[in-house]
């Protein structure tokens, strides 16, 4: 299995593909000591070692020497994943043997894997092997995070990296203690802290520590892309993608990290190709990887906050100000979690109340009793997910019919599992803990112990920062022929009416759950998000 492993993370090249990816890069001799690439570099190549040899380090931290992870040798390369989307480099790349390297820039790298097929998929194998591979060595401290079990702060930089697929490690420290950081000038308040090649970020966010990585969005001199998709869900996901594979230069930006609510369910059972089900986790993770493949340029976290026309092109506004001028944009902004009006709401949302259910909240509550509220797909994959990793769960259903908003699959499952209660007819009343969630107030059955509240409560989709285009009561964005008859006035001086998924305002598009009269599945986002860039196309030939 070894040697299969090590076969993908350092493939062999035949002498043509070796001469096609040689071919793109410049050529350079070195000698022992030098350095291809430094961790922490914003702009680095992908370096193919024609001879000599190549140890790739791990740099001293503060509190631990370098470790040295591999060496390479002739006909491989050095490069991680991350040099696909931008990041800045993970280790270090030091010649240890004199030699030649041939240096392959991002650009010259992405131009050999449009054009070559075959390449592309043993490169990006390799580099996805590679990435696995960090996770359980040395490498895993260059990201390293440490916070408190009590801190929604810590769990978003943890869900940040898991979402990104980021090699990082994670401290757990219980409520008001240090632990190892004691007598390292850092207090509680500092927490959580971000250690980032080992120099350490107080009071981190995903934002700052995006902005370290080189994750966020950086403008190139009077760049106008073709294509900027507005939310990492499985909509936005299958239209950056279909944008990219079929030649339009594409952003994705997500205000938190691609995956919206799929990414927080525990298992879908009912998606094309998945007879035996796939966590939304991995479905995402894939997904991703395939955006990363096509050339996407994935930022987050990165949040859209307007959008203006500007002559025939769109101007997106990001929260820190800078702007994205683009030809076309999509939508998939997807819905924001509701929540309960109750007393004490706000403080375990801190510690103990969670809107999904996957193995990083399974972690807070394993083998401790839970409840789960809602009637929806999501509340029932979600109690099933955390009642098979050992959780007693009390499922609280408004409805008196379990039938009437979930599959039917699903209600049969539930009622044969020995470890789930459902309550129709049934509500969340009351709260109680002092410093985390021990227990909920149901109406129908009164207190009962709750490491943790998993709320499937339905959302509203998130398109306040949209106000000129025309949407429903609700604020779910109108498209094609749903569109207002007074908005579609505008449209006489364009000779057309709006395509499909076209909102208001010309080639801007919608898809997905933030669209008016969408499924909210999994995979009608996946058709509507490939659909709208078919609309797109034709928008930008016009």
């Amino acid at each position: 299995m070894d040697a299969e492993k090590n076969t993908v993370m350092s493939p062999t090249l035949t002498d043509a593909q070796w001469a096609r990816l040689a071919g793109a890069g410049t050529p350079q001799d070195v000698e022992p000591g030098d350095v291809a690439f430094h961790a922490g570099e914003s702009d680095y190549d992908l370096i193919l070692i024609e001879s000599g040899a190549v140890d790739i380090v791990r740099d001293a931290l503060r509190w631990i020497g370098e470790a040295v992870i591999t060496t390479m040798g002739p006909r491989t390369f050095a490069g991680e994943l991350g040099i696909l989307n931008g990041q800045s480099a993970f280790l270090t790349a030091r010649v240890t043997k004199a030699g030649r390297v041939i240096r392959v820039s991002r650009a010259q790298l992405r131009e050999v894997m449009n054009e070559d097929d075959d390449l592309c998929d043993l490169i990006l194998h390799a580099l996805w092997a590679r990435r696995e591979s960090l996770r359980s060595g040395p490498a895993a401290m260059t990201l390293k995070f440490v916070g408190s079990t009590a801190s929604s702060e810590f769990l978003a930089l943890r869900r940040f990296a898991e979402r990104l697929d980021l090699v990082h490690a994670a401290v757990a420290l219980p409520p008001g203690e240090l632990g190892t950081l004691a007598g390292h000038d850092l207090t509680v308040a500092d927490l959580p802290v971000a250690f980032i090649q080992g120099e350490p970020i107080r009071r981190a966010t995903p934002g700052i520590v995006a902005e370290q990585l080189g994750l966020s969005y950086q403008a190139q001199a009077d760049e106008v892309v073709d294509l900027v998709v507005v939310g990492g869900g499985p909509a936005g996901l299958a239209a950056a993608i279909y944008g990219a594979s079929e030649g339009l230069s594409t952003v994705l930006l997500d205000a938190v990290a691609p995956g919206g609510q799929a990414a927080s369910t525990s298992r879908i059972e009912n998606f094309l190709g998945f007879p035996f089900g796939v966590s939304g986790a991995d479905l995402i993770g894939q997904a991703t990887l395939q955006a990363l493949k096509f050339g996407v340029r994935v930022y987050a976290p990165c949040e859209a906050t307007a959008l203006e026309p500007v002559g025939r092109d769109l101007d997106v506004t990001l929260s820190d100000g800078r702007i994205i001028r683009a030809r076309s944009a999509i939508i998939t902004s997807g819905a924001a979690y509701r929540s309960l009006d109750l007393e004490r709401w706000e403080d375990f949302e801190r510690a103990g109340i969670y809107y999904a259910a996957t193995p990083l909240e399974l972690r807070q509550v394993a083998g401790s009793p839970v409840v789960v509220v809602g009637g929806a797909n999501s509340a029932g994959q979600a109690a099933l997910y955390l009642a098979a990793n050992g959780c007693a769960v009390d499922l609280v259903v408004r409805g008196t019919d379990l039938r009437t908003r979930m599959s039917s699959y699903l209600a049969d499952r539930l009622g044969e599992e020995p470890r789930v209660r459902v309550h129709t007819g049934a509500n969340v009343v009351g709260l109680d803990g002092t410093e985390s969630l021990e227990s909920v107030r149901i109406d129908s059955v009164g207190d009962v112990s709750a490491r943790g509240l998993f709320c499937f409560i339905g959302a509203d989709p998130a398109t306040s920062w949209l106000p000129t285009l025309d949407r429903d009561a609700e604020g779910f964005i109108r498209t094609g022929t749903d569109i207002a008859v007074q908005s579609l006035e505008r449209w006489q001086s364009l000779g057309r009416e709006p395509f499909p998924f076209e909102t208001s305002t010309p080639r801007v598009f919608a898809a997905g759950d933030v669209r008016r009269g969408s499924m909210k599945r999994v995979a009608a986002a996946v058709g509507e998000g490939s659909s709208a860039v078919a609309s797109v196309h034709r928008a930008l030939a016009v």
